[in-house]
């Protein structure tokens, strides 16, 4: 288990303008932002990025959603932090969602569902890697 996580405010949450209340949640539930930024992928970018569902029906969707607009990558810390952050953020299809949990909050649909957040310790790593160079994460 490790002590950090990966999360990214999805373009829809950006352009509505809810990537302060959706950072005020975050921290409010305890976890500290070790890194920051905002960021317009590119469709390389966001290919390589979810290349993991090159495969899925959803694939080519998805990539084109994660070009659409700027986003805003964070690497966050805190105790389990993985498993706390999948239960702040809520199932993905936000009408799943817990009440109170940020894809209840933002999200709009399965795809447009506000927030991205790593599935694992490994992955939370590799995802934070992607972002982030050494000396950008405090």
């Amino acid at each position: 288990m490790t002590n950090i996580t990966l999360t990214i405010i999805k373009p829809d949450a950006v352009k509505d303008g809810h990537a302060g209340a959706i950072l005020d949640q975050i921290t409010k539930a305890g976890f500290c932002v070790k890194a920051l930024k905002l960021k317009q992928l590119s469709a390389v970018e966001a290919g390589q990025f979810y290349a993991v569902h090159k495969e899925r029906p959803f694939y080519n969707d998805l990539v084109n959603y994660m070009c659409s607009g700027p986003v805003m990558p964070a690497i966050l810390e805190k105790d389990n932090a993985v498993a706390d952050f999948r239960v702040l953020i809520g199932a993905t299809n936000p009408a799943n969602a817990d009440a109170g949990t940020i894809r209840k909050n933002f999200g709009k649909s399965i795809e447009s569902n506000a927030i991205h957040g790593s599935d694992s310790d490994e992955n939370a790593a590799i995802e934070g890697a992607f972002f982030f160079a050494g000396l950008e994460v405090c």
